[in-house]
């Protein structure tokens, strides 16, 4: 099914050496809110730097790609020395293609690739369309905006999340 992620997990920080081994992944396209940091937010959330650097120490390369605008993107992204795209229009392919070229010139091939975020008709969506693989984290908080409820709730009638 198109709205089905490879698999789906708590929140970032659950992805480890074990997961990444079991799904053949050695690059990570990360979407940064509700993901790394949450919605607004100019700062990661905890635990995340930490886990950026266990995955940089486990060889696994990374790239953003953001629907935000590049104000909000860049100085998070520079903050946690991540490369990024801003506006990446998901699930459209142009930011995701952008992304798997930039692990693909660190020597990940597309099939090593997936994609990690918190929404399915962006990241799961726009992963399952591209033909890699998605991985469907939760948010660290759910969000209390309305616009987000809907979202969560419209997700749900195509995929049942994982409750945290």
């Amino acid at each position: 099914m198109i709205f089905k992620p490879t698999i789906s997990v708590e929140n970032v920080l659950a992805i480890d050496k074990k997961l990444l081994y079991k799904l053949k992944v050695k690059g990570l396209i990360l979407d940064l809110d509700n993901t790394l940091s949450m919605h607004d937010n100019p700062a990661a959330e905890h635990g995340v730097p930490e886990w950026l650097e266990s995955m940089r120490e486990l060889g696994v390369h990374m790239f953003v790609a953001s629907n935000n605008n590049r104000e909000r993107v860049a100085p998070l992204a520079e903050q946690l020395g991540l490369k990024f795209i801003a506006f990446s229009c998901k699930p459209l392919p142009f930011g995701i293609d952008k992304a798997v070229k930039k692990l693909k010139e660190c020597g990940v091939p597309r099939k090593q690739i997936a994609i990690v975020g918190d929404q399915i008709f962006t990241d799961v969506l726009g992963g399952n369309l591209y033909g890699i693989k998605s991985i469907l984290v939760e948010p660290f908080y759910l969000e209390d905006k309305i616009s987000f409820k809907l979202r969560r709730r419209a997700e749900n009638l195509v995929y049942k999340r994982i409750k945290v």
